[in-house]
C-alpha cells in the first residue's frame, strides 16, 4: 500500500502543479501550491505511515544515513513526469519527509523572465556568476536554464555540475556534460571542485557554496580560466558580496576583495511570488553586472554603494529587487502584500504603493481598497 500511496501523492503533486509535498505524523499530506500550503482531504498520517512511505522510495544507502545522522537527502525520477528532491529527517522521534518537484521541462530565458544580457554573460570564457535567494526562490531552475542555453546554443564546452542531489538532468547536446552528485560520486563540494580542474572543464556549476573551502575552490576555478556558476542563500547583490568576504578570516579579506573584483561577473538575486488571480508564480530579480566601476567598489571595500551603482547601471540591464517588485505590482501581476513581504526596504515600497492608491482614489476610483484593508481582508480569509 505504501508504494501505491506514494505514487498517488506524486501524481497529485504533478497534476495540481504543486512544488512540494510535506509528510508529517499527526496531519494529512500537505502540498505547496503557488507558495501556499494546502492539506489533502485524507486521514492524518501515523508513524507507521511515514516510515512505510520513506522506505518505499529511499535507497538503502540513504536509509543507513538516516539511522546514523538523523537525516538524509537524495533525488529520484518519477517516470518521465519529473524528478523529486527529497529530504528525510527525524523529528520528535518520528520520520518526516519533504519532496520537492523538479519539473522535467527546462524553461527558456523568456519563460522565466531573465534579462537578455544574461545570455551574453553565459558566453563569457571565464568568471564567477552567482545566483542567490532564499530556499525555494527558483535558483535551481534559473541555473538549469543558463546551462541548457550553453549546452544547446553556445556549444563547444565541457560542462561539469556538482550537486547535492542532482536535480535537472542535462543530456549531451552541443556540449559534453558531466554531472556529479555529492555523497554518491564524490564526498564533498570542495573535493569535487578540486578534481574538476583536472577534467578539462570549461563551465563548472557548484550547487551550493555552503562553506569556506567550497568558496575558495569556486573563486580559484574562476580565477584559473573557467566559467563558474554557484548559489548562495543570500538576498541582494550587496549582501551576497559581503557574505563571501565576511566568511574569510580578516587577514584574507583584502585578498578576496581583489579576487572578487577581477573574477565576479554578475550577481542575480531572486524571489518567487504568487501571481494575482491567475495562479502560478513569477520571479522578481535583482541583477548586478560587475562593470569596472563596480569592480572598484568591491576592491576599495565600498560595497555600501552597490545599490546606487545598480540604479545608474540600467543600460547594462541592472535593476534593484524593489524596482522589479514595484513593476510586478504596478502591472497587476502580484498583490501588494506579496511584494512588500519580499522587499528589501518594505517601508519604502509600502509608502510608494499607498501613494499610488491615494492617487487612484483621488482620481475617482473610490472603491479601491487601501493597502491596510487588503492585508486585513486577506487575513480574515485565512
Amino acid at each position: 500500500m505504501a508504494t501505491v500511496h506514494i505514487d498517488r501523492l506524486l501524481e497529485t503533486c504533478i497534476r495540481v502543479g504543486a512544488s512540494d509535498i510535506h509528510l508529517h505524523v499527526g496531519r494529512p499530506p500537505v502540498l505547496r501550491v503557488d507558495g501556499r500550503l494546502r492539506s489533502l482531504e485524507t486521514k492524518s498520517l501515523e508513524p507507521d505511515d511515514t516510515t512505510a512511505l520513506m522506505k518505499s522510495v529511499t535507497p538503502e544507502r540513504n536509509q543507513q544515513e538516516l539511522q546514523e545522522e538523523g537525516g538524509t537527502d537524495y533525488g529520484f525520477a518519477f517516470g518521465d513526469a519529473g524528478r523529486f528532491r527529497v529530504s528525510v529527517f527525524r523529528q520528535k522521534g518520528n520520520i518526516s519527509m519533504v519532496l520537492r518537484l523538479i519539473p522535467s521541462k527546462i524553461l527558456t530565458f523568456e519563460e522565466i523572465g531573465l534579462p537578455p544580457i544574461v545570455k551574453a554573460l553565459c558566453r563569457r570564457p571565464r568568471g564567477l556568476f552567482l545566483v542567490t535567494g532564499p530556499t525555494g526562490s527558483g535558483k535551481t531552475t534559473t541555473l538549469a536554464t543558463m546551462l541548457d542555453y550553453i549546452n544547446r546554443q553556445v556549444g563547444d564546452r565541457h560542462i561539469i555540475t556538482v550537486e547535492d542531489p542532482i536535480e535537472y538532468y542535462h543530456t549531451h547536446q552541443k556540449c559534453v556534460v558531466t554531472q556529479r552528485e555529492v555523497g554518491v560520486d564524490v564526498p564533498s563540494f570542495a573535493e569535487a571542485l578540486r578534481r574538476s580542474l583536472r577534467m578539462d572543464p570549461d563551465v563548472v556549476l557548484v550547487g551550493e557554496m555552503r562553506d569556506l573551502e567550497t568558496m575558495e575552490a569556486a573563486i580559484r576555478a574562476a580565477e584559473t580560466g573557467h566559467l563558474v556558476f554557484a548559489t548562495l542563500h543570500t538576498t541582494g547583490a550587496q549582501g551576497t558580496i559581503n557574505r563571501i568576504i565576511d566568511a574569510f578570516p580578516v587577514n584574507q579579506q583584502e585578498q578576496i576583495r581583489v579576487q572578487l573584483s577581477t573574477n565576479l561577473l554578475a550577481v542575480l538575486s531572486q524571489a518567487l511570488l504568487p501571481k494575482q488571480g491567475t495562479g502560478g508564480r513569477v520571479a522578481a530579480y535583482e541583477f548586478l553586472v560587475v562593470t569596472p566601476a563596480v569592480s572598484n567598489l568591491i576592491r576599495e571595500n565600498k560595497t555600501f554603494r552597490i545599490d546606487s551603482a545598480i540604479q545608474t547601471g540600467k543600460k547594462y540591464g541592472m535593476q534593484l529587487l524593489d524596482d522589479h517588485l514595484w513593476t510586478l505590482y504596478d502591472n497587476g501581476i502580484c498583490a501588494a502584500d506579496e511584494c512588500v513581504e519580499r522587499s528589501r526596504n518594505p517601508s519604502d515600497l509600502q509608502s510608494k504603493i499607498e501613494a499610488k492608491l491615494r492617487g487612484t482614489t483621488a482620481g475617482g476610483m473610490l472603491g479601491r481598497k487601501s493597502y491596510e484593508d487588503q492585508i486585513l481582508e486577506k487575513e480574515s480569509q485565512g
